[in-house]
């Protein structure tokens, strides 16, 4: 099968490995059918995530349809339409048992498709713990719309939810890329009283502009002015930051109001600073971390009622031959890219 693959800093390629064969009992063989490209591949590529392994199939991001289940698993059958789940966790330990799937200790555990073991960005894919990682897709949502529905889409639903939204609050998401308009969508389902996207790119503020006109949409040189003019108590009730540079960094705890959350949903090329003299007596609460992908159920259920929808951040497809030009595209920010949908080669 064709497969798109960590070759060394740098450096990914399509490849022909074997077919992925069950290990477990546990396991599943997922053919894909769709798949997409995430900022997180680009990390491996320019070698910001050291725990990757040189030679596994990369991607994260994938639908399919089921081919073959190990003798333990309950939960899906050979012909189901699944999402699959970005993280891998074993359903059993403390932190799989109160929800934070990201910090399962299975060895296996958190991000490991695409990262330490062979990913989606290929004709099939082996899925571990395959009851906790695999989500039935309603009859009644395509693949498209299901696409984000096990990373970014998951990623936004979390931050989120753990930002304590309520309807009262102005909320300021800093980064309108794809994990940042998958937040905003998630934000928008808390009804707060106004949400403020800051944005440096003129084709994504025009993208906010155009499909949520109800938004407010500022760059990051005026965004500290605009938040105050449009908050009640001098900055943001609620921050979440996705952009990810320590530019970002810094405008997230600048423009929150005292006692305010900050979320961090980005993942950084470097360590950040805390810059705790300046920041003292703004009481913040910071929330930080993986995201952990236990609300792929609820979030199919929202989109089947039509409260989640995706399909316009999808820009650009491509047959899986033709990754290379994917992400030549994806990675430059070219032609007003938001997200690219990889075709499985049985589908293209």
């Amino acid at each position: 099968m064709l497969a798109y693959t960590y070759i060394e800093h740098g450096k990914f390629g399509l490849l022909e490995k074997p077919i992925p064969v069950l290990e477990d009992a546990r396991d599943a063989i997922v053919r894909v059918t769709l798949g997409s490209i995430c900022t997180s591949d680009l990390h491996i590529k320019h070698g910001s995530v050291p725990r990757a392994v040189p030679g596994i199939t990369v991607g994260h991001e994938m639908v399919g349809i089921v081919e073959q289940v190990g003798a333990e698993v309950e939960s899906v059958k050979p012909g189901d339409r699944v999402t699959v789940n970005v993280e891998t966790f074993c359903g059993k330990c403390f932190f799989c048992r109160h929800g934070y799937v990201n910090n399962c200790t299975d060895a296996n555990g958190g991000w490991a498709l695409g990262c330490r073991i062979d990913g989606g960005q290929a004709e099939y894919v082996r899925v571990p713990y395959a009851d906790q990682g695999l989500n039935r897709i309603p009859d009644t949502v395509s693949d498209e719309q299901a696409l984000l529905v096990g990373d970014v889409l998951a990623t936004g639903f979390w931050a989120a939810r753990i930002s304590e939204i309520t309807e009262e609050d102005t909320v300021l998401i800093i980064g309108a890329g794809p994990t940042g308009i998958c937040t905003l969508l998630c934000s928008m389902l808390k009804k707060p009283r106004r949400i403020i996207v800051c944005e440096q790119s003129a084709e994504r503020i025009r993208f906010v502009r155009e499909h949520y006109p109800e938004v407010l949409v500022i760059g990051p040189e005026n965004c500290k002015d605009f938040v105050r003019k449009h908050s009640d108590h001098g900055g943001a009730d609620v921050v979440l930051e996705v952009a990810g540079t320590e530019d970002t960094f810094r405008l997230a705890w600048e423009c929150a109001r005292p006692n305010a959350i900050v979320t961090i949903v980005a993942l950084y090329d470097k360590p950040q600073l805390l810059p705790l003299p300046e920041m003292y007596g703004k009481n913040l609460v910071f929330k930080t971390g993986g995201v952990d992908g236990c609300d792929c159920a609820e979030i199919l259920r929202l989109i089947a009622v039509g409260q989640i929808d995706t399909t316009p951040l999808v820009t650009h497809r491509f047959p899986l031959k033709e990754i290379d030009e994917a992400y030549r595209i994806f990675e430059n920010r070219l032609e007003g890219v938001i997200k690219v949908a990889i075709m499985g080669e049985r589908n293209s």
